[in-house]
């Protein structure tokens, strides 16, 4: 329904009017859009009358602490139920979870495992399907019930994301909600995986589920399973998952129809209502003990699947008190046919899976955690976009946003005497890995990603080195999948794996975890491709933390018109197992080698190579307090090279002996903190020379630059111009074919005019 609080004519009407009209448009309504009110809201609802009753009366805390573990028993067993039996990638990766909800849709609990950010994001559809379709005659919530949805416009954090929703009833009474999403991957995009990178609408990207009923009497309706199935091009996925998840929600629901039995159902509400507020007294307890004031940073995404650009995302945190607010205006406007944006719900839950997973990892995952903080943003901006916006990469903001908050809280707990997790420096935070589609050596179309994209390198700590390859930013329960078993399925071969980068590294005195190469190629098949879609080729977007370096750029590579396969066979010795040394010697003729950033999806031919690096973390600290037994150590696990230690380090060893002169690395130690001086200039000089008025004209840059009210937009081979924040119009992006065709154009007539000229 449209927004009438902003509607002066319907201001002015009588109490009376205004409820005749309220009415009419909800009995005359063409459409169920996204909801704006439930959209923005990321607080917890009012208490229901049940938990005011029971959260004012003297309760039973033993019995509470009970019903707590029941809960976290139930959904850990329906989590691994999924986690077994799903078909999808994702599912045997862990990209998964199990959560219940209040009766109102409140997100309160969530299985030990897997992604807490697939949980957050469900309460919005639940919230819209007890407004809308709760008291719609042809819809209603019964015993039974079970709701689809997967649109993140309604709440969700992308399209491949496909939530199974069901609620939960007690002598007729709705007592809980309860929920199981999975990350799918196909649904019909116009590019294989679900991910689309060329979307320019959000007509391209596939299936986009409102929330609606898909079962009933605990039985799936296979008339709209075959309508799913009849929309993606893998339909046996569509409909194993869609069983997986019903019969965990089942089980999940014996679980909590026994513990209503042994415990009573006043009990089961209000543990799940007390948990929520328990978080959020706790968090405002913690923000309470900050230091009041504001610490921010500036990041920026480096492409928008199709070309470089510059999109700023900046992020601020301020703390008056008890009170956190977590400002991101400023940022780019939305590209409204590039697929880059993100809807402001997804981006909160975000923030949210940062604060529990980096911040204060000892909370309970759920959504009371962000309900106590307030988030500022601009309307239409790349971070909170229209609903007209595509948004089926939305990963690249997003997993911005899943680093930003750690970044800067740490400048704010470092004074603390007291933490609840040690400070560290950035994840690294790309969606690095390949989506893939086509047909597989079985002759089945198929279309999904990668399991790597769960192996980042963390960041350094205040007190450890990062590990290699732990996580995902967005997860800590997930697995990076056995190459084996995806090539048995598919006609992709893994020629390295999770090969650790060698000196590609966040640096500092405590140097980040590494991410790790993945060289594949396709063999069997002449219709299978890839595509990916990450930033990070030019500009880093892991940052260290007090003084540690951030991550190197991590542009992807193929070289293609050759046939590895017959080279391994024919020349096995003339291969090297290593991205930087295949692009930089370039031993094939004929070969055709490129760097680029994010990949349209295209064909791989048989034995053509495509190469792409997970990213390392931030560094914590001085490179030049890193102990030179640490560097070494690195050394000779082959994690950097010799002249890496001597060139960022400054540790001077005997490379065979692995033995450290100190006194030599002493004195260039010494020697480099004497260049620093040298290098140093007063702080208002530095300004002079370094702060400009604005970008450089021929950088194609997006979002504020000294005001945050003021938005400047560069398209590429367009006319920079500057928008008010409170009026912010997405930005049309030409098509850089055709700006590349136009260019050719340009330069065959001024051939053509030169020939002409000289005679020819």
């Amino acid at each position: 329904m449209n927004d009438l609080s902003e509607n002066k004519q319907f201001a002015a009407l009588s109490h009376e009017d205004r409820h005749l009209y309220e009415q009419f448009l909800v009995e005359n309504q063409l459409f169920y859009g996204p909801d704006p009110e439930i959209m923005s809201n990321h607080g917890l609802s009012k208490r229901t009358g049940t938990e005011e009753k029971m959260l004012t009366s003297v309760l039973d805390m033993q019995r509470v602490s009970l019903v707590r573990g029941r809960l976290n028993s139930a959904l850990e067993e329906s989590f691994t139920m999924v986690e077994q039996m799903g078909v999808a990638p994702g599912a045997k990766w862990g990209d998964l979870v199990t959560a219940i909800f209040t009766s109102v849709g409140d997100m309160s609990q969530v299985a030990p495992h897997g992604i807490v950010v697939f949980a957050s994001v469900c309460q919005y559809p639940i919230k819209f399907i007890r407004k809308y379709w709760e008291n719609d005659p042809s819809v209603g919530i019964r015993e039974g019930d079970g709701f689809i949805h997967n649109d993140s416009r309604y709440g969700n954090i992308h399209n491949t994301d496909q939530s199974l929703i069901f609620p939960i009833f007690y002598q007729g009474e709705l007592i809980c909600w309860i929920a199981s999403t999975i990350h799918e991957g196909e649904n019909g995009a116009i590019e294989p995986g679900g991910m689309p990178s060329i979307a320019e609408s959000r007509f391209d990207e596939g299936l986009k589920m409102c929330p609606f009923k898909v079962v009933e009497n605990f039985q799936i309706k296979r008339d709209l399973v075959n309508f799913l199935q009849n929309s993606v091009r893998d339909p046996k996925l569509q409909y194993a998952d869609m069983k997986v998840k019903l019969h965990s929600l089942l089980r999940l629901r014996e679980r909590v129809m026994a513990i209503i039995e042994e415990f009573g159902k006043d009990y089961l509400i209000t543990t799940l209502r007390k948990t929520l507020e328990d978080t959020e007294n706790e968090v405002r307890r913690r923000v309470a003990e900050l230091p009041n004031g504001t610490v921010r940073i500036n990041t920026w995404i480096d492409d928008d699947l199709r070309e470089h650009v510059l999109a700023k995302i900046p992020i601020s945190i301020s703390v008056k008190d008890d009170k956190m607010t977590i400002d991101l205006r400023g940022a780019s406007p939305e590209l409204s046919n590039r697929s880059t944006n993100v809807c402001a719900a997804s981006m909160k839950t975000c923030l949210l899976t940062n604060l529990v997973l980096y911040c204060w990892p000892d909370l309970p995952k759920n959504q009371a955690v962000l309900s106590a903080i307030e988030v500022l943003t601009d309307k239409n901006s790349m971070i909170d976009s229209s609903p007209e916006a595509p948004n089926a990469m939305s990963l690249l903001p997003i997993f911005q946003c899943f680093s930003l908050p750690s970044t800067i809280y740490a400048k704010l707990a470092y004074c603390l005497p007291k933490r609840y997790s040690a400070i560290n420096a950035n994840h690294y935070n790309q969606p690095a890995t390949f989506v893939y589609g086509g047909l597989t050596q079985h002759e089945e179309v198929t279309g999904n990603f990668c399991a790597d994209i769960n192996g980042n390198g963390s960041g350094a700590r205040e007190n450890a080195d990062g590990e290699h390859g732990i996580s995902p930013v967005f997860g800590y329960m997930t697995d990076t999948g056995e190459m084996e078993l995806a090539e048995e399925e598919l006609p992709f071969i893994r020629l390295v794996a999770q090969q650790l980068a060698k000196d590609r590294v966040g640096a500092g005195k405590y140097r980040s975890g590494m991410g790790y190469e993945q060289i594949s190629t396709v063999k069997g098949s002449n219709e299978f491709g890839f595509m990916s879609g990450q930033s990070g080729a030019k500009h880093p977007s892991a940052y260290g933390c007090f003084g540690g370096y951030g991550s190197p750029a991590y542009p992807l590579a193929k070289i293609k018109n050759i046939d590895v396969l017959e080279i391994l066979k024919n020349q096995p010795e003339s291969f090297k197992f290593s991205m930087v040394d295949l692009m930089n010697e370039q031993r094939y003729e004929g070969g055709e080698y490129t760097v680029q950033s994010a990949l349209n999806f295209e064909i791989c031919n048989p034995g053509e190579i495509y190469m792409i690096c997970q990213g390392a973390g931030g560094g914590y600290g001085d490179v030049l307090e890193r102990t030179p037994a640490m560097v070494l150590k690195d050394v000779e696990e082959k994690l950097i090279s010799p002249d890496y230690a001597r060139r960022i380090y400054k540790v001077v060893f005997d490379e065979k002996k692995f033995i450290v002169d100190e006194d030599a690395t002493k004195k260039l130690r010494q020697d480099e903190r004497e260049v620093r001086k040298q290098r140093g200039i007063p702080f208002d000089t530095f300004v002079a020379s370094w702060v400009k008025d604005g970008p450089a004209d021929d950088i194609p840059y997006f979002g504020s630059w000294d005001d945050h009210r003021k938005l400047i937009a560069t398209p590429p081979a367009g006319n920079r111009y500057v928008m008010d924040a409170d009026n912010i119009k997405g930005v049309m992006m030409s098509n850089p074919k055709d700006r590349k065709i136009k260019d050719l154009q340009m330069e065959n007539a001024a051939l053509k005019k030169r020939l002409e000229a000289i005679g020819g």
